[in-house]
């Protein structure tokens, strides 16, 4: 069987998506490339942890650390206990190339104090534009169905553990 049959293995990477809140605010990102609102995210290195990844593309897209929010497995120091992603899902990029995506949640660091302003966003090079939008502002923007699922489980998860 050759690479180009209809039958071979798509290329598969692992990769990150951060859905960061801070005071009923979350924080996405228009893609210059994919051309669509997305939070911040990216490819786990070689040999990089996905909770690593997670907090290093957040800090390369925009400026800002984070602590990524959820359950660990057990409590115990050994072995390392990582975070468990709120969702793993398979996405098809273009032909014969997917992503695993590891979807974590996150808040920024230092917490925002209520009725603080989330912290100003510096976007790289992947950003058009980046910033704070609340539920109501999603509309306009024109975020996909599924960017717009996550953000609003993001928002309901974080607010709820406030």
């Amino acid at each position: 069987m050759t690479a180009s049959s209809s039958s071979a293995r798509p290329r598969r990477d692992f990769t990150v998506a951060v859905f960061v809140v801070c005071n009923g605010r979350v924080l996405l990102m228009y893609h210059r490339r994919y051309g669509k609102w997305l939070p911040p995210g990216g490819h786990v290195k070689d040999g990089e942890l996905p909770d690593d990844a997670a907090v290093r593309e957040v800090l390369e897209e925009s400026g800002l650390l984070v602590q990524l929010v959820g359950q660990r497995g057990i409590d115990v120091a050994s072995p390392r206990q990582l975070i468990r992603p709120e969702g793993v899902q398979l996405e098809a990029i273009e032909p014969g190339h997917e992503h695993i995506d590891f979807i974590y949640f996150a808040r920024p660091v230092p917490p925002c104090a209520a009725g603080q302003r989330p912290p100003e966003p510096v976007p790289n090079g992947e950003a058009r534009t980046m910033g704070w939008f609340s539920e109501q502002e999603w509309e306009g923007l024109g975020l996909t169905e599924e960017i717009r699922l996550w953000s609003r489980k993001a928002l309901r998860t974080l607010q709820e553990e406030s």
